[in-house]
């Protein structure tokens, strides 16, 4: 093969190797013997080859790291917080984020594990679940204030993540069982209360009615019992003779009354017509008595009373 031909291929690799591609989103660092030339963005760029190269190539996308904490709170409970940490390099700080910093996942890691232990210990338990957005809030302060001088804003902070010991988890979720069957009991207790007071509301209307019920019917009877008196007295037949007349009759028609059931177990003794009239003049003799009683007693009063 002639030696131009060499020549030609040299050249083609040559120029070749002076044209690179940097992808959307992206920055790449060129170096020129060692030392920083320029920064090139997305696109179809140009070096000098065997004199220029690549040194690196940052990512300007948003990114995330995850980093695991172990800590203990303000009332001695071990509890792992997992914190989400969404960060990108500043378009304008490449330079800075590229050569100021080796490492920077290590350097956000070591910020977060700093805040996140000077922040939880002062806290209980229950107000790590319910702060943790202050906790994040915190976080984002902090590698803010210290990752914008090398080049890197940080986005967002989030505590994704809050573990606590296992046994701890049993105690909390025996604690909440326990105080959600409380509750319930508390429940079944006022419904049984409720029951209660409206069955004893219930049976005292009834017995009222109930005593209405029969108030009403003795003052029924008793005004039947009277209008019936009258009545015999018109025609002759005097008071005594009237209720004896009376009670006779209201005999009888228990008796009826009873024959009409075929399976009462009722037995009225005596069933006869006189043990009506001897229960009158029983009835009679002893309100009899009773007011003689009452006014002697009355007349006993009113001589003690003089003497």
């Amino acid at each position: 093969m002639p030696f131009q031909y060499y020549i030609i291929i040299g050249a083609l690799l040559v120029l070749f190797a002076s044209f690179f591609i940097v992808k959307q989103q992206t920055a790449a660092i060129i170096e020129r013997f060692g030392r920083f030339i320029a920064i090139r963005q997305s696109g179809l760029r140009f070096k000098i080859p065997l004199v220029d190269r690549i040194a690196g190539r940052l990512s300007l996308k948003i990114q995330q790291l995850d980093v695991i904490v172990e800590t203990k709170t303000l009332d001695d409970v071990f509890v792992k917080l997992k914190v989400s940490v969404q960060y990108k390099v500043i378009r304008d700080k490449v330079y800075d984020a590229f050569y100021k910093l080796d490492y920077p996942h290590d350097q956000i890691t070591s910020y977060v594990f700093d805040v996140v232990r000077a922040e939880v210990p002062k806290m209980k338990l229950d107000d790590v679940f319910v702060k943790k957005d202050d906790i994040a809030i915190a976080v984002k302060t902090e590698l803010n204030d210290a990752m914008i001088e090398y080049g890197y804003d940080i986005i967002k902070t989030l505590v994704t993540d809050i573990d606590p010991d296992s046994q701890v988890k049993a105690a909390m979720n025996r604690i909440n069982a326990a105080e959600r069957e409380k509750i319930a009991a508390q429940f079944e207790g006022d419904a049984q209360r409720i029951l209660i007071v409206e069955k004893a509301k219930a049976e005292a209307e009834s017995k009222r009615l109930q005593g209405q019920g029969i108030a009403d019917q003795r003052r029924e009877i008793a005004r039947g019992l009277e209008e019936s008196v009258e009545v015999l007295n018109k025609v002759g037949i005097n008071s005594q003779e009237a209720s004896a007349l009376i009670v006779v009759t209201q005999h009888y028609d228990t008796l009826q009354s009873i024959g009409e059931e075929t399976n009462s177990n009722l037995i009225l003794l005596p069933n006869s017509p006189q043990a009506g009239s001897d229960m009158l003049n029983n009835m009679v003799a002893s309100f009899t008595a009773s007011n003689q009683i009452g006014e002697a007693m009355k007349e006993a009063k009113r001589k003690k009373k003089e003497d």
